[in-house]
């Protein structure tokens, strides 16, 4: 089955995934089980535009989702689909207390 050129016109045009986004990364408009380490217990949970964060009662943060802006806290620019501890608040012998996501950042209040 051909197209006519009418046909063509009507359709929008595909984008292309840039290098960086290359990765596929699930968004759905739906709440989804996910599955983190049995022993942690989340105390707080805050969803940006594209992405998530997570407190645990431990005082550790775990972000996921689009990370096109750094808004994961990985010091990359990485997507992912899984939960991953922010190492960087490890690493400063920081705890979480809260997390709050906005469309491309994430703000996370620490006691030291």
């Amino acid at each position: 089955v051909g197209s006519s050129p009418e046909d063509t016109a009507l359709r929008p045009p595909q984008e292309q995934p840039a290098a960086e986004d290359a990765a596929f990364i699930s968004i759905q408009a739906f709440p989804a089980l996910l599955d983190l380490p049995q022993e942690l217990e989340v105390s707080q949970v805050s969803c940006g535009s594209r992405h998530t964060a997570v407190v645990t009662r431990g005082g550790e943060l775990y972000t996921w989702g689009w990370g096109k802006y750094g808004q994961l806290g990985h010091r990359d620019k990485a997507s992912s689909d899984q939960p991953r501890r922010v190492q960087l608040l490890v690493a400063e012998g920081l705890r979480a207390e809260e997390v709050v996501c906005g469309p491309w950042t994430t703000y996370v209040s620490v006691l030291e």
